[in-house]
């Protein structure tokens, strides 16, 4: 039985999930200097669903045993960590971290395009139209020209964080039919099936015996397999039962301002008018796409 929540609640949450999704860019781009980008993902994929698999032990339940969930959960893991993560990982090593979260922030876009043109499993309403409008007019604020200055110098980097942001798009979706688990179990799941996948293609093609990792990014994979990885996956199965994979995707977009708090408080970067402007657009596009109609919506044809 799915506790009570309220929207203040929810989006606590997805700012939450938001600022940890945020900063994983980051970490990302620090682990991957020493460390190669499969074995990378196949230890962080390790670490957060052992981590998972405990938590679930503690708290007394266990995954479940057969066969038809746990395809289930393979097939999420290719959409939701092991494909993308590795495309991340890999164009990261030749773009700059803050070029990959605005790219990645089109997941809100490619989730509502494919529930309008072909999953059709959940209303489409016009405000979360009008909300992913205003999500994306806030992304290219904040951003601006200079941001996007390297658009197109690392073509095939780029176009992997493309392919990795429809992926997670379509993990939002499929992602939505694990409602009846505690959100741990397919955040868990997912997480082993990635790293069953990826630890054998890591003993294959980086030889991870002979690596020397420097302590950066030793700390920075820690970083990023508890908080952004287990933790945020957590949050992230529960809010796609709560609002919804378009909503839920909508903190792909919360990722830009928090890139820039971040750069404010611990950087002493300065916020442009632009940018407060588009921090404004992206909060009222948040706010459509999760807080829930009074009345049943009408879904646009």
């Amino acid at each position: 039985m799915q506790a009570k929540t309220t929207p203040a609640t929810e989006l606590a949450l997805l700012l939450g999930l938001s600022t940890l999704w945020g900063a994983s860019y980051t970490f990302i781009k620090i682990g991957v200097e020493t460390i190669p980008p499969v074995t990378f993902i196949a230890i962080r994929t390790l670490i957060a669903g052992l981590l998972l698999l405990a938590m679930i032990h503690w708290r007394g339940m266990a995954l479940p045993a057969d066969a038809a969930t746990w395809r289930r959960f393979v097939f999420q893991a290719c959409l939701n960590s092991a494909i993308p993560f590795c495309l991340l990982a890999w164009a990261e090593r030749k773009m700059d971290a803050g070029l990959a979260a605005i790219l990645n922030s089109m997941a809100p876009i490619f989730a509502f395009l494919l529930t309008v043109l072909i999953t059709r499993h959940e209303a489409v309403t016009g405000r979360k139209l009008a909300g992913v409008v205003f999500g994306l007019a806030g992304t290219c604020l904040i951003t601006g020209t200079q941001a996007l200055k390297g658009l197109g110098d690392q073509v095939w980097a780029q176009l992997a964080v493309i392919a990795a942001t429809i992926c997670y798009a379509g993990a939002a979706i499929f992602g939505k039919s694990f409602k009846h688990l505690d959100p741990m179990m397919p955040a868990a799941g997912s997480l082993l099936s990635g790293a069953v996948i990826l630890l054998p293609l890591s003993l294959v093609v980086d030889r991870p015996w002979a690596l020397r990792p420097s302590p950066g990014s030793l700390w920075a994979l820690l970083a990023l397999s508890v908080f952004s990885t287990a933790l945020a996956l957590t949050i992230y199965f529960r809010l796609l039962h709560t609002l919804g994979s378009v909503a839920a995707t909508s903190q792909a977009y919360l990722r830009v301002p928090a890139g820039v708090a971040i750069g404010v408080i611990f950087l002493g970067e300065k916020v442009t008018p632009t940018a407060g402007m588009g921090l404004v657009c992206i909060v009222a596009g948040v706010i459509g796409m999760t807080v829930p109609s009074p009345k049943p919506a009408r879904a646009v044809p």
